[in-house]
């Protein structure tokens, strides 16, 4: 009989090696960073072994950071991103440290996969990666994905699944009430339906596969700038696996695996990394918390995961300060529907209740918006 996903778990000590992880994430500082050198090592002399070569998959502040440590204690690579999803800041820095670019991914008939076409072609990306893949499991029936379908609607999963009555693959139930309706015949309930599409493809399009075919072509595997810290698929595979992974069809390097987003602050001001300007300056509050006066995060300007849980002024706000032109265009000119009415991001914010159209925050007559307040500083 296949053994199912706890019978795995157990047969390759998940739960005990999770453990492990964690109480690795309370280490200080310097540990942390003699832990990353010796697993950062040990991945390269297993690569030399297995006749591998290995690159440093680079895009934000933390893998740019990454990189520099890597070059520091004398790991030596080449360096790829897709850098056009990037800002021009980090475009910037990217080529000031060598970074290589790689051209989005064609289609069959030439035709290149563009931010905008991911979107049109595939759905939003929204609320998050793993959220937003269930939601287009809902959106696509068929029979092979029965199964999880209910699973997602429901908690109760297959034999694979542990036969279980209340997993963590059902939604919860506020996105169950704007997105579970695809389900309300089959599953006997009355859940909202979005008329628009959501997608968690745009990062295989825009990043995952073209930086994949190069590093096939060059038989490399990737170092990555990945944190448990961050949450998400990312936390549970980094818990599961360790920094170091050599699986069947996928194998990377993640060095800064049980770091905290502090840990990476007080690194680049270590090695005075040069910050992409839209993160602003990093500093020291008065007790001691680093952080950037700018973004926090950055990516794909496209991108909406995590939009939900961020406070005004958020990314896109943020967007409409830099770039009016472009802020308005990912809000109302994105897609047709099929009456040929256009609409963007506008449409799904309001639908998840995040709000885009105002000034963040309530001004009072009198007030200094957030906008105003900026452009005196």
């Amino acid at each position: 009989m296949k053994e199912n996903v706890f019978q795995r778990m157990e047969r390759e000590g998940t739960k005990e090696f999770t453990k492990q992880f964690m109480e690795m994430q309370k280490w200080d500082y310097r540990t942390k960073l003699f832990h990353a050198a010796s697993r950062a090592n040990d991945f390269v002399n297993e690569c030399k072994r297995r006749g591998l070569n290995y690159h440093a998959s680079v895009g934000g502040l933390d893998s740019i950071t990454m990189l520099l440590w890597l070059r520091r204690i004398g790991i030596e690579m080449p360096a790829i991103s897709a850098s056009t999803l990037e800002d021009k800041s980090i475009q910037a820095v990217h080529k000031q440290i060598g970074v290589v670019n790689i051209p989005p991914l064609k289609d069959k008939d030439g035709k290149t996969y563009t931010k905008a076409r991911v979107i049109r072609d595939f759905g939003f990306p929204v609320i998050s990666k793993e959220i937003a893949a269930k939601i287009e499991l809902l959106q696509n029936p068929s029979e092979k994905n029965k199964t999880v379908r209910h699973a997602i609607i429901t908690g109760e999963t297959g034999e694979y699944g542990g036969n279980q009555k209340n997993s963590r693959m059902k939604l919860a139930q506020k996105w169950l009430d704007l997105f579970g309706g695809y389900e309300n015949e089959t599953e006997g309930v009355h859940y909202g339906v979005p008329d628009f599409k959501v997608s968690s493809k745009c990062c295989y399009y825009l990043k995952e596969r073209p930086c994949g075919i190069w590093a096939k072509e060059h038989n490399s595997v990737p170092f990555v700038g990945l944190m448990a810290s961050e949450g998400g698929r990312r936390e549970k595979a980094l818990k599961m696996h360790g920094c170091n992974y050599f699986g069947a069809t996928s194998i990377r390097c993640a060095p800064f695996a049980i770091f905290s987003r502090q840990d990476v602050l007080q690194l680049a001001l270590d090695l005075n990394v040069p910050v992409p300007s839209i993160y602003g300056e990093i500093v020291r509050d008065p007790d001691g918390t680093l952080r950037t006066t700018g973004a926090e995060r950055t990516g794909c300007s496209l991108c909406g995961f995590g939009i939900h849980l961020e406070q005004r002024p958020n990314r896109f706000d943020k967007l409409r300060e830099r770039n009016p032109k472009e802020w308005e265009y990912l809000m109302t000119h994105l897609v047709q529907d099929e009456s040929g009415e256009w609409y963007g991001w506008g449409k799904v914010l309001d639908y998840i209740g995040v709000g885009w159209q105002d000034e963040p925050g309530d001004v009072l007559p009198g007030q200094i918006s957030f906008f105003e307040q900026r452009s005196k500083e």
